[in-house]
C-alpha cells in the first residue's frame, strides 16, 4: 500500500476530507519504498529495505491551524487524525500571517519515475556492490560504499478542490576507496532517476585512480590559488547560497541580498533583485521538467511550479518567497518545488548552466593551480557575505604547466560562493549531483587558509 496510484491516493484523501469540519483542510500523503546496501573493507556490511506511508492533516479555523499525522488508514484512524488536527487548531494561537489555501492548479507532467528503479532487487544491489568491490580488491585497495534506491510519491488535496500528485524514483551511490596504508583516498558519487544509467564499476574506477594517485601527498603553502572544482566540490556551497536567497530574509536585512540601509532609498525595494552580482555567465535556474534531474511540479502547498530563473546573466532575477510575504510586498509568489517532508526532505533543485570546456581542457590551460575532488564539513562563517569554511578531501592535486604534477595535502578553505561566481575562468558541462545539475568550474583566487593532515 505504500506507493499509491494517483487514483488510489485521490480516493483516500477525498475520504479524509469528508470527515473534516474545519473552515479549511489540507491533506498530505507521503510514501516511499526502497532498499540499500552498505559496504566496508571490501565486503558487504549491511543491507535492508524500507517502506513507509504517512498522512498529515492540517485543519484551520479562522487563523488558527493544527496539524496531526498518522500511518494507519482504516476509517476509524482517519477520523481520529482529522479530529485531532481540529482539536489542535482550536487550541492554537491565531497566526497573523495566515494565508488561505490554494484552489485547483494545472501542473506540468515531468518524467520522474522509472520502472527500472522501482524494480531493483536485493540481488541487483548485491551485484552493484560486487562490481565496485572487485576492482578495488584487484588493485589492493580498501573500499567502503553505500547504495540506496527509492520510489516515492506525494499527494496533496485540500477542501478548495486542489489535488496534486507526483511519483518519483532515485538511486544514489557513493564510494570511498583508500590505499591499504590509508595515505591515499579517492571518492565518487552518482545519482540518477533511472538506475539504468548507474554503472558502479565505471564510477568506482574514478575513485580507484584518485586513490592511487593521491598517495604520498606533499605539503603546499596556503594562499589564493586557481582551482578546478569538480561538481561535488561546489554543489553544497551553491545550494547554501540558494537557500539564503529568500526574499523575506533579504527584505529584513538578514541576507547577502539585503541592501544596506545607507544605499536603500525611500520607496524602493530593500533587496538586490535585478542587480548584477555575478559573472555574466552565471545562470542558475530550476525546472521540474529537466530530463536528467526532474522534480515534483508543485510546491509543498500544492501551488504550481514551473521553470524559474533565479540568476541570469549574472543578475538576480527572482527570489523564493512565501504567499504571505509576496502579498505583503506586492510581488508574485515564487515557490520552489516540493522535495519531501521530515526525514525524507532534501535540498531544492538548482541547475547551473555550464560551458563546453572539459576537465582535461581546464587542466591543460592551467599554468599553476589545484584540482579539488570535493569539499566537506562545510560551515557558515558569515551569512551576510556567504563566507564558508571547510576542507578538501579524497583527492587534491597540484597542477603545473597544464599537467597534474603530484598529490597535495588537504586544505581548509575560507571562501564565499558570491566571490567564487565572480572569479570564473571556465565552465564545463553540468553533471547531476545531489539532485542538482552543476558544472565543473575553474575559479581564480580561491582562498585556502591552512593545511589539514586528513586524507
Amino acid at each position: 500500500m505504500t506507493i499509491l496510484t494517483e487514483q488510489h491516493a485521490k480516493t483516500l484523501l477525498q475520504k479524509v476530507l469528508s470527515f473534516s469540519n474545519a473552515d479549511e483542510c489540507e491533506c498530505n500523503l507521503d510514501g516511499q519504498v526502497g532498499g540499500n546496501i552498505r559496504t566496508a573493507r571490501n565486503t558487504v556490511s549491511t543491507a535492508g529495505e524500507q517502506s513507509d506511508l504517512t498522512l498529515a492533516v492540517q485543519s484551520t479555523f479562522g487563523k488558527r491551524t493544527g496539524v496531526a499525522t498518522i500511518n494507519e488508514f482504516d476509517d476509524a484512524s482517519l477520523r481520529k487524525v482529522v479530529k485531532r488536527s481540529e482539536e489542535l487548531a482550536k487550541l492554537a494561537p491565531e497566526n497573523p500571517e495566515h494565508m488561505p489555501i490554494f484552489g485547483p492548479q494545472k501542473y506540468l507532467q515531468p518524467e520522474s519515475a522509472f520502472a527500472s528503479t522501482s524494480n531493483v532487487t536485493p540481488a541487483d544491489r548485491a551485484q552493484a556492490a560486487e562490481d565496485s568491490i572487485k576492482p578495488s580488491k584487484a588493485n589492493k585497495l580498501v573500499s567502503s560504499g553505500f547504495l540506496q534506491d527509492a520510489t516515492t510519491f506525494v499527494a496533496i488535496m485540500n477542501s478548495k478542490g486542489l489535488f496534486a500528485y507526483n511519483k518519483a524514483t532515485n538511486v544514489d551511490f557513493t564510494v570511498t576507496i583508500r590505499t591499504q596504508d590509508g595515505k591515499g583516498s579517492g571518492w565518487v558519487s552518482r545519482d540518477y532517476s533511472d538506475v539504468k544509467h548507474l554503472n558502479t564499476k565505471t564510477a568506482s574506477q574514478v575513485a580507484i585512480e584518485k586513490s592511487i594517485r593521491s598517495s604520498g601527498a606533499k605539503e603546499m603553502e596556503p594562499g589564493k590559488y586557481t582551482v578546478i572544482l569538480e561538481p561535488a566540490a561546489s554543489v553544497q556551497l551553491l545550494s547554501n547560497m540558494f537557500g539564503n536567497m529568500n526574499q523575506r530574509a533579504a527584505d529584513e536585512g538578514r541576507s547577502f541580498l539585503s541592501k544596506k540601509s545607507s544605499t536603500a532609498k525611500a520607496g524602493q525595494a530593500s533587496n538586490r533583485l535585478g542587480e548584477k552580482m555575478f559573472d555574466e555567465r552565471v545562470h542558475i535556474y530550476s525546472d521540474p521538467m529537466h530530463a536528467e534531474a526532474p522534480t515534483a511540479p508543485f510546491a509543498s502547498d500544492g501551488h504550481r511550479v514551473e521553470k524559474t530563473d533565479w540568476i541570469k546573466n549574472g543578475k538576480v532575477v527572482n527570489m523564493p518567497n512565501s504567499p504571505y510575504w509576496a502579498k505583503k510586498t506586492g510581488v508574485a509568489y515564487t515557490p520552489t518545488a516540493y522535495t519531501g517532508s521530515g526525514l525524507f526532505g532534501g535540498p531544492s533543485q538548482i541547475i547551473m548552466a555550464g560551458g563546453n570546456d572539459s576537465l582535461e581542457d581546464m587542466i591543460k590551460d592551467t599554468r599553476r593551480g589545484i584540482l579539488v575532488t570535493r569539499l566537506w564539513y562545510i560551515r557558515a562563517l558569515d551569512p551576510q557575505t556567504q563566507l564558508y569554511t571547510g576542507l578538501t578531501r579524497d583527492g587534491t592535486f597540484y597542477i603545473e604547466n597544464g599537467k597534474i604534477k603530484y598529490p597535495i595535502k588537504n586544505f581548509r578553505f575560507n571562501e564565499s560562493p558570491i566571490i567564487m561566481l565572480n572569479n570564473i575562468e571556465a565552465l564545463g558541462k553540468p553533471q547531476r549531483i545531489n539532485g542538482s545539475m552543476i558544472p565543473t568550474m575553474k575559479i581564480r583566487d580561491f582562498t585556502f587558509s591552512s593545511l589539514s593532515d586528513a586524507v
